[in-house]
């Protein structure tokens, strides 16, 4: 199983359900790599989609505690249960929010980092991969978008 998030200097990810600093060359990337794969969402993370919506072209598996329901979108209670429910799946991406992140974080093997050189507020938080040693940056290409230096990373978890 994979993940994708963007992170900030300081591993925040978000403040207030949202992203305060938004790269597009991010965006492009999560459309590339997760389309036609099946996405594990969180309730609140979904409602930063575009119209609060799941996305098109992808399988989305909304992970929540609560009696939910959205058109377009299956319902798991726990992470065992949205693990089960993708397993024959060929890609699976965890993409958010923080809860989901940690619940699914066991099951990870490989996870896209887009680090973005600023340090908004943030309320939420990725683990720091460079802080683990179970895993291992594998790739690495600098950009900057706007005048903010970001780089695409690629971490893999060592066996």
């Amino acid at each position: 199983m994979e993940a994708i998030v963007a992170v900030y200097s300081d591993w925040g990810i978000g403040s207030d359900g949202t992203q305060p600093i938004v790269v597009p060359e991010d965006r492009r990337r999560f459309a590339e790599l997760t389309r036609g794969a099946t996405l594990i969402v969180g309730s609140k993370t979904l409602l930063d989609f575009p119209n609060s919506e799941p996305l098109k072209g992808r399988r989305n598996i909304i992970l929540t505690r609560q009696d939910a329901a959205a058109d377009g979108a299956e319902i798991a209670h726990t992470p065992d249960e949205a693990a089960a429910m993708c397993a024959d799946d060929e890609r699976v991406f965890v993409v958010g929010g923080a809860t989901v992140y940690m619940s699914m974080f066991p099951s990870l093997d490989k996870i896209y980092v887009t680090k973005i050189a600023a340090t908004p507020r943030s309320d939420a938080y990725f683990p720091n991969l460079d802080s683990l040693p179970e895993w291992e940056q594998t790739e690495s290409e600098p950009f900057s978008s706007g005048g903010v230096e970001c780089e695409f990373c690629t971490y893999e978890k060592v066996n």
